[in-house]
């Protein structure tokens, strides 16, 4: 399955720009950002992003990222694949 999930820039690493901390139902992991970045890294904190395979694929505004992830979590009960989205 192959499903892009919206998370929370909450870190950036200081010694690997491109690597960040992403947040999404309380679960943190490591997201390279190195397609999102324009060369701030750092005013990437606190923004949304579409995550696919540990990748920043592209931006995203915090109503759309609340919609995608309202239907993400609907469809966990429905389709178990889903739950494996939200594990760390």
């Amino acid at each position: 399955m192959c499903i892009g999930v919206p998370c929370k820039i909450t870190a950036i690493d200081p010694n690997q720009p491109t690597k960040a901390t992403a947040e999404v139902n309380g679960i943190q992991r490591d997201v390279n950002i190195s397609l999102v970045s324009s060369g701030n890294e750092q005013s990437l904190v606190g923004q949304w992003v579409l995550v696919h395979v540990g990748f920043a694929m592209s931006l995203l505004d915090e109503e759309e990222a609340e919609q995608t992830l309202t239907a993400l979590n609907a469809m966990q009960e429905e389709e178990p694949d889903v739950n494996i989205l939200f594990k760390p």
